[in-house]
């Protein structure tokens, strides 16, 4: 089995380059081991190792706002406030009331497309892909996409969202505009028209996601032209303008006249719109711009129509007012707050701008006043607990976001005891410890949504040590602990007696003793009383007795699980258990939730180490086992059997479970290509928005918390040994420059803010300069720096004083 190295058992999948295949293989994506040999990966060449991402949408709003925008790939805009796989109430007041613009550029030789007639994915059109991206010089996330004509131009869409006053919420239904700009950034100077019109189809919103789950059609966004026509029909007033400069034209809707869109024309620039001539309901707009560079023309769409003077009002703010406004909005300056900052701009962007998008996939709920994560936008606007909470505490909490954070999760006290756990062993019962999802934010409930949200605020309790906070929530944490001891004396199941019983561990709709459940219940019950033993409090002896004992039942029912399960055979020729996901009951999608949400997560849980027989025989089942014969990278779905594929789970990325393995092994090799792997095949390489399995369901952050918790332990680990901060022990090489200081300031740990930079210096760059300070609240009693296998490194010189390379440094 691995032992850390790049061993034949243990595959590095790598995608063949087109270049290096056979004429039978020509057509197809093949994973391949990459060589020893081989550099360490970065991002420059793991962003190869993927099929391209498609069908990614990714929201625009305001932090808080019970509304966003989401801008598909090809530009296209769907303005709806309430269409959710899983409903809300507080927005069902909203449903219908939806708006969507669709960008449609001439076809060659002159006309434009029809209007979709039937149901087929949106990427049949154009492929799925088109090239994205965020303003870099913009502190606000103006998001951008580009349309490279061959008639001789680019036009760059541009968007953001605006909420007049430019103040945080207050009712979070204010009315919120976005702001969207067509603009000529090139011409070609042998070959180019004078003008150029382009069309947006006006309608509602026609582009849904959608599970046939077959071949790579997992999730896609899928065209309803049915749900496309504006019943109550749109209005544009006649336009005359013979100056040809900028004029502003309101477009209403319905018998009452508010402004469904508002459009700022260009300078010499032209409008038209039409009622589609096949399609009853939808409208032509059309939009003309002389090919200058510079030219452009915005448009300005309110989420709900608004009466025509404040749409005007708006307006008259114009885009660059606003969007000077914005700059000030977003700006963070909360003194707690992490700087990350790399030689790779890319993983740069992606601490820049994940945190921004984290606020907007969240809410303040009207009906109740107070702030919530969601799980998602345009398919996930609800509150699954269990994957939400790693937006906290592997996060948002690990990056200084303490306040966004603290005002997140209040919800979670209002409703500690008001409900039932999701399992028949509860009924008839009291629970006045339970932690869960509030049921007007519910999607599905989960019974590992206990363990997830006491974890949230263990952790928020041990980083922040903050008085007041410890003070307000210590008597939850406990009454959560008791609520663990209640559940697991249980024995009114056919379940291990001593473990969370059975209930609902996924969305599968079916009762099991998932391993999800009991590894979430264990995770949060260790940290609760890690954090209870740390302020002494009296029953901290008493709930890690507790923890003990579930470790210990919970250790022996794998192994009777393990004696009765399916084997493998592994390339040396020895037999191996393959774990079942769950001790009772049958799962309806094991083929991948034995990955997601099986045994792997006991690692990361505590309940097992990484060098346990039964852990490293499992990781390399997804390595090498029967599912990888069977995997088709450009064809699978995230129902389809589970394999690791560039250490990233091939079903659902942000349970990679397999990272904590290769981190506490200090498996090197496997831990990097992982970490660029979900950097780089977790999220959208645009956009930064995480998907939930590639090419389907995006608008969310499932993704960035694993990537944000390995970043981050690779070079300050506060986590691998107790009372020991280790540093620089997994730190990809790619950040030793010696051009560029590599930057973790003032980054949260359980004993306090840490400070590490460090630099290469010297001849042949053969010595590192490390720069480390801890503002300790609870000071640890080790810190060690480890020596990064740089070739050629000789020194390390930290706070200056000088090391010999290859020692373990201890300050």
């Amino acid at each position: 089995m691995t032992g850390g190295a790049v061993v034949a058992g243990g595959a590095l999948a790598a995608t063949t380059p087109l270049t290096g295949l056979s004429a039978a293989h020509a057509d197809t994506v093949l994973p391949t081991p990459l060589a020893a040999t081989d550099p360490e990966p970065n991002i420059e060449r793991s962003k190869h190792w993927w099929p391209a991402q498609r069908n990614v949408w990714t929201p625009i709003g305001w932090k808080g706002h019970l509304f966003r925008f989401n801008c598909v790939y090809n530009g296209a805009l769907i303005c709806d406030p309430s269409w959710v796989l899983a409903a809300k109430p507080n927005t069902d007041q909203y449903r219908g009331k939806n708006f969507q613009t669709t960008v449609v550029m001439p076809l060659r030789g002159g006309g434009y497309r029809d209007f979709p007639n039937s149901v087929r994915e949106v990427w049949d059109d154009d492929l799925g892909y088109r090239q994205q991206g965020w303003e870099e010089e913009s502190d606000a996330p103006v998001l951008w996409t580009e349309f490279r004509r061959q008639e001789g131009l680019i036009i760059k869409q541009s968007v953001f969202a605006h909420v007049p006053g430019n103040q945080p919420v207050e009712t979070a239904i204010e009315p919120i505009y976005s702001w969207t700009r067509f603009e000529v950034t090139y011409v070609d100077p042998l070959n180019a028209p004078k003008d150029f019109v382009f069309q947006l189809w006006l309608s509602g919103s026609y582009m849904k996601p959608m599970g046939p789950f077959q071949e790579e059609n997992g999730v896609p966004l899928t065209v309803l032209p049915e749900t496309a026509p504006i019943l109550a029909g749109l209005t544009m007033g006649r336009v005359w303008n013979p100056t040809g400069k900028p004029i502003t034209v309101p477009i209403t809707i319905g018998p009452d006249n508010k402004v469904q869109a508002m459009v700022i024309t260009a300078d010499k620039g032209s409008i038209a719109m039409s009622e589609n001539p096949k399609v009853k309901g939808v409208y032509d707009l059309r939009l003309g711009l002389p090919v200058q560079v510079g030219a452009f023309v915005d448009v300005l769409i309110p989420m709900i129509p608004q009466p025509l003077a404040d749409a005007k009002a708006e307006a008259a703010l114009g885009r660059d007012g606003a969007l000077a406004q914005c700059q000030g909005y977003w700006k963070e300056n909360a003194a707690t707050l992490a700087t990350v900052d790399t030689p790779e701009n890319y993983v740069n962007q992606v601490m820049r701008r994940g945190p921004q998008l984290a606020q907007v996939v969240a809410e303040k709920s009207p009906d109740t006043g107070m702030f919530t994560f969601l799980s998602g936008s345009y398919a996930y606007d609800a509150l699954w607990s269990t994957p939400t909470s790693m937006v906290s505490h592997m996060f948002l909490d690990r990056i200084g976001f303490h306040d966004v954070v603290e005002q997140h999760i209040e919800i979670y006290k209002v409703t500690q005891g008001t409900r039932i756990p999701p399992g028949i062993a509860f009924t008839g019962g009291s629970y006045p410890g339970y932690l869960s999802t509030p049921k007007t934010l519910q999607a599905i409930d989960w019974m590992s949504d206990h363990g997830a949200i006491l974890e949230i605020l263990s952790v928020h309790a041990l980083l922040t040590n903050r008085p007041a906070f410890i003070t307000k929530w210590t008597d939850v944490i406990v009454k959560a602990c008791e609520y663990i001891v209640q559940a697991c004396a249980l024995t009114n199941h056919s379940g291990v007696k001593g473990l969370m019983p059975p209930g609902h561990s996924t969305d599968e709709g079916v009762e099991t003793q998932g391993m999800v459940s009991q590894c979430w219940t264990y995770k949060g019950l260790a940290t609760a009383v890690e954090f209870l033993q740390r302020i002494k409090h009296p029953r901290a002896a008493e709930f890690a007795t507790f923890a003990d004992t579930f470790r210990a039942t919970f250790g022996q029912a794998i192994r009777d699980l393990a004696d009765r399960s399916q084997k493998w055979t592994d390339p040396q020729g020895k037999q191996w258990p393959v774990l079942k996901p769950q001790f009772a009951g049958d799962g309806v999608w094991d083929s991948f939730t034995i990955f997601d949400s099986g045994a792997l997560m006991a690692v990361w849980a505590g309940l097992l180490p990484a060098s346990d027989p039964l852990m490293k025989s499992f990781v390399e089942f997804f390595r090498v086992g029967p599912n990888t014969k069977l995997f088709d990278a450009v064809h699978h779905h995230a129902l389809d059997r589970a394999i690791l594929d560039h250490e990233q789970s091939s079903s659902e990325p942000c349970y990679s479970w397999n990272m904590f393995h290769t981190w506490q092994l200090g498996d090197r090799a496997h831990y990097i290509e992982g970490l660029y792997g979900l950097l780089t095949g977790g999220l959208s390489q645009d956009t930064y928005i995480s998907s939930e399995h590639r090419h389907a369901i995006y608008g969310n952050l499932f993704s960035h918390p694993i990537i944000t918790w390995c970043l981050l332990h690779s070079v300050i680990d506060d986590s691998l040994v107790p009372n020991q901060l280790q540093l620089l022990r997994l730190c990809p090489l790619e950040w030793l420059s010696g051009k560029k200081q590599t930057r973790f300031e003032k980054v949260p740990t359980k004993f306090g803010p840490v400070t590490l930079r460090f630099k290469l210096e010297g001849r042949g760059h053969d010595t590192l300069k490390v720069e480390f300070h801890g503002d300790w609240h609870h000071k640890p009693g080790r810190v060690v720096v480890e020596t990064p296998p740089r070739p050629g490194l000789k020194w390390i010189v930290v706070n200056g004083n000088r090391y010999r390379a290859g020692r373990r440094i201890e300050l």
